[in-house]
């Protein structure tokens, strides 16, 4: 699958990284739709989960980025999507791995414990890494309850 468009969406927390991200994407010729937040004031990650998750659900976006503070709420958001997997990456391993072996179709960003080098060096190798299949493709199956 060609990445072309990828959606991006974040928390209070995550904002200072936001812009950043964007402009490394659209440096290397990615679309980039903007689900928010705009500011730092206090808000509530979900609300910016969802829409992200959602563009990548319905096709709009081939690849999702979210940023909070831990990651982890705006992971644990995303992946009440049925066809989403999002994983929750700290370096360039995780980052590789969720690709190779679990298919990860969004990326969760910690921002308050990583630097931004550290976050765009994650999402360059979460766009490069391609889905190994396989054995994995079978326990990649077995996530979606239903």
């Amino acid at each position: 699958m060609k990445i072309s468009t990828i959606a991006i969406g974040c928390d209070h927390a995550g904002f200072p990284f936001k812009n950043p991200i964007i402009t490394h994407l659209k440096n290397q010729g990615y679309e980039v739709l903007d689900f928010g937040t705009h500011g730092t004031p206090s808000v509530d990650y979900p609300d910016f989960a969802h829409p992200t998750a959602s563009a990548v659900e319905s096709a709009q976006a081939q690849r999702g980025i979210l940023i909070c503070g831990s990651g982890n709420g705006v992971a644990l958001s995303a992946n009440k999507h049925e066809s989403i997997r999002c994983g929750l990456a700290w370096n360039e391993e995780v980052a590789s791995l969720v690709r190779q072996h679990n298919d990860a179709n969004m990326i969760a960003l910690p921002a308050r414990f990583i630097t931004l080098e550290t976050a765009l060096n994650i999402v360059n190798t979460f766009l490069s890494t391609d889905f190994e299949g396989g054995r994995h493709a079978i326990r990649v199956g077995k996530i979606t309850c239903g």
